[in-house]
């Protein structure tokens, strides 16, 4: 399966967001074969052009073969995964879809849950009925998730719950296309998540806010969301949502690791709208259908129709999959952050402001 991509054409919707780009990035470098084409389909004409500039000008580390030949390996499409025209014209030319388009900022959600629902869940019944209308000899589609889908109290949560089902669902209609989940916690420093936030406000000389002090949160580095998606991609059997065994830490840590021996103030502003206290990655429900593949849990599908008769699994946990369960310490959440080089020394203050956007 380390060919899986040789020769094929991968597209990835919303492909301009922080997974997206290292997706991309890791495909073109030939980890899993070397791709025909790697389409990035995007509402954003200002991302996409900063994206193709970054491979132009060689300032994405990876090997030089992709920079030679990127103009006919990697395509930007402007294009929404709202507009079912828009999705035909992209996927008809796809063995592989990502679909990575997402509103995922839970207050934006919670205050336009319309355009959530457009987005989370249209997006992805558009790419569903592309494929089953026109038969399009898709071989596989990987829906990005959350854990915010695990038992939902918000509207981004709920939509991308709903997107799961979509996916999960069309493999009844689409015999010949797997669809397949992923589902993890907060990406590390990615757009819109609190890791930049926390460097701005350092930057200009606090507060820090937090919401609560006893609140938790899954944390994976961008590689790790990465090799998430690449693992369920060779591995997953139709219906399955693969989920990271990933640790998670207090937002609170993350405050006080990020500021170091700074005098800046922590200020507690209260839960925001659809907000948990903790995460949870796997229900109690999901867990009796939860099994161990590798560092990964498997969810396994509820219809009858994609449930395995020979060979079951054990259950792989006796409880929920909570943030709560194995917090990291201060130091060990230090330690994270120093790893993935997100101290704030390490960061470069105009990518945190581009994060922020």
């Amino acid at each position: 399966m380390k060919t899986m991509f040789e020769g094929k054409t991968i597209l990835v919707t919303g492909g301009t967001g922080s997974m997206g780009k290292i997706f991309v990035r890791r495909v073109l470098a030939g980890e899993l074969g070397t791709p025909k084409k790697v389409i990035v389909m995007s509402r954003d004409e200002a991302k996409q052009h900063d994206m193709r500039m970054s491979y132009l000008h060689k300032l994405v580390a990876t090997d030089e073969v992709i920079y030679r030949n990127f103009s006919n390996v990697l395509e930007f499409r402007i294009g929404d995964v709202r507009d079912y025209g828009d999705v035909c014209a992209a996927v008809k030319d796809a063995d592989f879809v990502v679909n990575a388009a997402a509103l995922k900022q839970v207050p934006t959600c919670e205050y336009f849950p319309t355009q959530a629902v457009l987005t989370n869940c249209l997006g992805a019944a558009n790419i569903a009925r592309a494929i089953e209308e026109h038969r399009y000899p898709v071989d596989s589609v990987i829906a990005i998730s959350t854990d915010k889908a695990c038992k939902p109290v918000n509207a981004m949560g709920m939509t991308k719950a709903i997107q799961e089902r979509i996916f999960i669902s069309a493999n009844i209609t689409n015999p010949k296309t797997r669809f397949i989940c992923v589902r993890y916690g907060n990406v590390l420093a990615s757009r819109g998540s609190v890791i930049p936030l926390f460097h701005s406000q350092i930057r200009n000389g606090g507060p820090l806010t937090v919401t609560t002090p006893a609140m938790t949160r899954f944390l994976l580095s961008l590689d790790h969301a990465v090799d998430t998606v690449f693992t369920a991609l060779r591995e997953a059997k139709r219906g399955e949502t693969y989920v990271p065994n990933a640790p998670s830490a207090l937002v609170m840590n993350i405050a006080k690791a990020l500021a170091g021996q700074r005098k800046i103030e922590i200020e507690i502003t209260g839960i925001r709208p659809g907000e948990k206290l903790h995460e949870v990655m796997v229900s109690e429900e999901e867990m009796n259908h939860c099994v161990q593949r590798g560092r990964y849990y498997a969810i396994l599908p509820m219809l009858p129709e994609l449930v395995g008769r020979a060979g079951r699994e054990p259950n792989a946990l006796t409880k929920e999959f909570s943030s709560a369960d194995n917090v990291l310490d201060l130091a060990g959440t230090m330690a994270l952050l120093r790893d993935n080089k997100l101290m704030i020394e390490d960061v470069d203050p105009a990518a945190v402001e581009e994060l922020l956007r």
